[in-house]
């Protein structure tokens, strides 16, 4: 690590209880209402605006019904050649006469599951979705409580489904569905690392299925980015929102914005602001395997305090033009009591980039401390007493 960015580190770094530096401008403007820009390799946080904000998913909810999916074939529950019967429900609720996203799947038709996918994938098709969630859970309403499901256990804890496709909920007056571009960013990682072999589906530019030829409804594909997929939505109570991944020069973002005005808008601010996050950072390595980040008191311990490393090296991507944005804390719930055994989890390193919180990493004890001394406890016990009446 550079001894002149480890000092600078040092200086920044301060073992408090739970504050959080003021605030200061973002690094980028967009005319999104919700957004939300990683950098995959590091989980650093490029950029965040009302990320956490909960909105209606619209289609961008099928990319959890393929993460349900994926999952079930993965487990062995469901193979790429099992076939799937067109419901009437299906047929009328997604297909042709609905006159929304649809493969055109033939009333009372049989169709490969991996055809579905791909309906799904590249033209979003809504009767595709719905011929999986009735074949699979019995009915939609069953499948969409296995995706709320789902959701949680991956971490999704903004995020609720009604149905599979995303469409709005015509028999609730206050939709039921909603995710965060946080959700779905995290979403859009974790499938990408857990289902590679799948994910290729979200490149392909195009997709026939009964004699028509539809092509892949996401606007970045056919601008030489290197975008990867994932899917684009519209809510009107929302607008135009989109999840994206781009891989360019060994360097993957994973996006989602919500709260554009036009297809047009979606389009042009989700490549300014993926563009801006492949040229505006750096990778930097701020600790080394094994280093020592900071020390935690230990209240009456002996020693007093124990030196916390993470679990290991932790890098991060800094602006180029503005490394000064960096600010990092140590936080940790005290008073820490003993015994304390090396490798028990005692805190976290928090880093900050402008506003955006862009790391958290656990911080471990490096060393043991047991109890101490009387005079070391009586000590401590002051030294509460005068911070609980300050």
């Amino acid at each position: 690590m550079p001894r002149r960015l480890s000092r600078f580190l040092i200086a920044l770094l301060a073992a408090v209880l739970v504050a959080a530096p003021a605030a200061r401008a973002q690094l980028f403007e967009t005319k999104a209402t919700e957004a939300y820009l990683i950098e995959a390799d590091t989980g650093t946080v490029l950029f965040a605006k009302n990320e956490n904000r909960p909105v209606p998913p619209a289609s961008l909810a099928k990319l959890m019904t393929m993460e349900v999916v994926f999952n079930a074939i993965k487990s062995g529950r469901l193979t790429l050649d099992d076939q799937f019967v067109v419901s009437e429900n299906a047929w009328r609720t997604g297909g042709a006469p609905s006159r929304t996203s649809t493969m055109f799947a033939e009333l009372k038709s049989s169709i490969r599951l991996e055809d579905l996918i791909r309906g799904v994938v590249v033209q979003q098709a809504n009767d595709g979705c719905i011929i999986i969630a009735e074949g699979m859970a019995g009915s939609e309403e069953n499948f969409a409580r296995e995706m709320t499901e789902r959701a949680k256990l991956l971490g999704l804890s903004g995020s609720v489904f009604a149905n599979a496709t995303g469409l709005p909920e015509s028999v609730s007056p206050e939709p039921v569905s909603k995710v965060t571009m946080r959700d779905l960013v995290t979403l859009a990682r974790h499938m990408q690392a857990t289902y590679p072999d799948f994910y290729r589906y979200y490149a392909e530019a195009e997709f026939s299925w009964n004699k028509i030829l539809q092509r892949n409804r996401n606007p970045l594909l056919a601008m030489d980015i290197g975008a990867e997929g994932l899917a684009t939505g519209y809510a009107e109570e929302s607008g135009y929102a989109i999840v994206a991944s781009v891989n360019r020069e060994g360097r993957r973002l994973f996006l989602a914005m919500s709260g554009l005005d036009s297809e047009r808008a979606r389009a042009e601010e989700a490549r300014r602001i993926l563009d801006w996050g492949l040229r505006a950072f750096e990778k930097k390595p701020l600790y080394a395997d094994g280093e020592i980040v900071g020390q935690a008191s230990v209240y009456g311990g002996d020693p007093s305090s124990v030196p916390l490393k993470a679990a290991g090296p932790v890098e991060i991507f800094l602006p180029i033009t503005s490394p000064e944005k960096l600010t990092a804390r140590i936080t940790y719930r005290w008073p820490l009591k003993p015994p304390v055994a090396e490798g028990d989890q005692l805190g976290t390193l928090k880093i900050w980039i402008g506003d955006n919180l862009s790391r958290e990493e656990p911080l471990y004890a490096a060393a043991a401390a047991t109890r101490g001394p009387l005079h070391r406890r009586a000590l401590d016990a002051l030294v509460e007493l005068v911070q609980f009446w300050h």
